[in-house]
């Protein structure tokens, strides 16, 4: 056992895939939450951004939010196949870009609606994004 973690190219694919994972897993449970219920989550957001900026397109913003969430899940598990039939990284690369933009959206929409506690949980999947795009380039 100790062996294959001594083997560099072994312990980067590990990371590769675990990256994939999380963002899969990630997007695809919050973006298919947003699908299935579209409706509850349209109403709270509505209620969110009431007195900002957004209030006139919320219902537009929330659908490409919930289309880049789900790009980003599909593209990472797509990713986690081909990091492990192929050991190509590039489409876990552009699902970690897609889940970079993903939390960079979450995160201006909660600093717009002055959520500043939200904003603030969301620095972690930042980091974590900008990690993976490193591990994964």
């Amino acid at each position: 056992m100790e062996q294959l973690f001594t083997n560099s190219s072994f312990a980067l694919l590990t990371v590769r895939v675990g990256f994939a994972f999380f963002f899969a897993v990630l997007f695809l449970q919050s973006g298919l939450d947003k699908v299935f219920n579209f409706r509850e989550n349209l109403s709270w957001l509505v209620n969110h951004f009431s007195k900002t900026l957004l209030s006139d397109i919320v219902p537009i913003v929330f659908t490409l939010i919930t289309l880049l969430e789900v790009m980003a899940g599909l593209v990472s598990a797509y990713g986690i196949v081909e990091l492990l039939i192929h050991d190509n990284s590039e489409i876990a690369f552009y699902g970690a870009i897609l889940s970079m933009l993903s939390i960079l959206a979450l995160f201006s929409g909660q600093r717009i609606a002055k959520d500043y506690s939200g904003a603030s949980g969301l620095v972690g999947y930042f980091l974590a994004s900008i990690f993976a795009i490193l591990v994964l380039a």
